[in-house]
């Protein structure tokens, strides 16, 4: 009898030596997300920052411990502002590198090829993209935006050109997912304004001169020219504006009329033009602490939107107690606008959930409440002129 009962011991005990090892292996199996930043190509000048401020939230969290005793690893591409070399680096992130989360997509062409892969996956997309049409997709509650949607982004805009005084505004736009449905939006909101959109030249943005699409804007007789592209056309078509002699009134998307822009052209090219975006949070902890991240006193919306991406990532799988793209759907919401106690670090917020507390999260680009469909309800935007080769604010608002 006591050799019956030492045999078993031994069994059992050499059945729990060879299991030790698997559950060692899954307790330590680290969290995956990947960022799909635009490294190169038209958003190459926003790319590195908006990885960086990811990488900030990924090292803190590791620092304090990671989530449930797990470390987070972090898998990153380069979407090269191109929709082709994206999907090829999405199904890498998906399909090799099993991440529960891709965040940072920038270009609208961009997210909305590869939006179909991560619902398909089950695969959490947090992205910066604003075209309307992004979250109109049947992705099934996988995606979440922190950039305004185009409604509101040209409903911003309408209503500052109308205070300027606008009255005949001519669209020279880049052929985007977002060209058209802005045009719409733009003529349906001018007219309360007393203004009108005079025209619209829809152009390839791969062309290296677009005098005749200046000339057709120049024949409309308008008083705001609306330059809807990105940084390199926006260069060229600044450059012709200015060789035509235009003297009117420029607009263009801050992502589009940047420093870079500025220093790459002379002043008198640049000056007067007007640009406006989503404005992050500047008086947010969030926003001080990528502040010295990054070191700048100015960070761009983007990169404050991606640091709240990696925020709200780790905070929904510490709420959820699951590293899946289901499981930060399912309660991303809960730790942004779930009533809670008001967190703007997620090493804070990760503390609170393991005390069993209810938090509301916001961050470097302000409150992270979201529509059922995954768009920004709401946040602030900052209007800018060109000067000397400068930006000045010219409000928040």
């Amino acid at each position: 009898m006591p050799m019956s009962l030492n045999r078993r011991g031994l069994l059992a005990g050499t059945a729990a030596a060879l299991a030790a090892p698997s559950v060692i292996r899954a307790q330590a199996e680290p969290i995956r997300l990947g960022a799909l930043n635009p490294l190169t190509g038209a958003g190459g000048p926003y790319g590195p920052s908006m990885r960086k401020a990811i990488e900030g939230i990924v090292e803190a969290v590791n620092a304090a411990g990671g989530i449930g005793g797990r470390r987070v690893q972090l898998f990153g591409e380069d979407t090269q502002t191109n929709p082709d070399a994206a999907v090829r680096a999405a199904r890498k992130l998906i399909d090799v590198d099993r991440v529960a989360a891709i965040m940072g997509t920038w270009a609208s062409a961009v997210t909305t090829a590869v939006a179909p892969l991560c619902w398909e996956s089950r695969t959490m997309l947090f992205t910066v993209s604003g075209a309307d049409s992004i979250t109109q997709l049947p992705h099934r509650g996988f995606i979440i935006r922190t950039q305004p949607n185009s409604s509101l982004q040209i409903t911003k805009l309408a209503e500052f050109l109308g205070e300027r005084g606008a009255r005949n505004i001519f669209i020279l736009a880049a052929q985007t997912p977002f060209a058209e449905p802005n045009r719409v939006i733009l003529e349906r909101e001018m007219p309360k304004y007393g203004g009108r959109v005079a025209g619209q030249v829809i152009y390839d943005r791969d062309k290296t001169v677009f005098r005749s699409e200046v000339d057709q804007a120049l024949r409309a007789r308008p008083d705001y020219i609306f330059l809807n592209g990105y940084t390199p056309d926006v260069t060229i078509i600044l450059r012709e504006l200015f060789r035509a002699g235009w003297t009117g009134g420029k607009v263009a998307p801050a992502y589009a009329v940047n420093q870079r822009l500025l220093d790459s052209l002379p002043a008198e090219v640049t000056n007067g033009t007007v640009t406006w975006a989503p404005s992050p949070d500047v008086e947010s902890p969030a926003f001080k602490r990528l502040q010295a991240l990054l070191g700048t006193n100015d960070p761009d919306p983007y990169s404050c939107q991606t640091n709240d991406h990696a925020s709200l990532a780790c905070l929904a799988i510490a709420r959820a107690g699951a590293a899946t793209g289901e499981a930060i759907r399912e309660h991303v919401r809960q730790i942004s606008q779930g009533g809670g106690e008001r967190v703007t670090d997620v090493v804070e917020g990760l503390r609170l959930l393991r005390e069993g507390r209810k938090i509301d999260y916001a961050g470097a680009s302000g409150a992270c409440d979201f529509t059922d469909t995954g768009d920004i309800l709401t946040c602030p935007f900052r209007y800018e002129i060109a000067e000397g080769a400068k930006l000045r604010t010219l409000r928040i608002a």
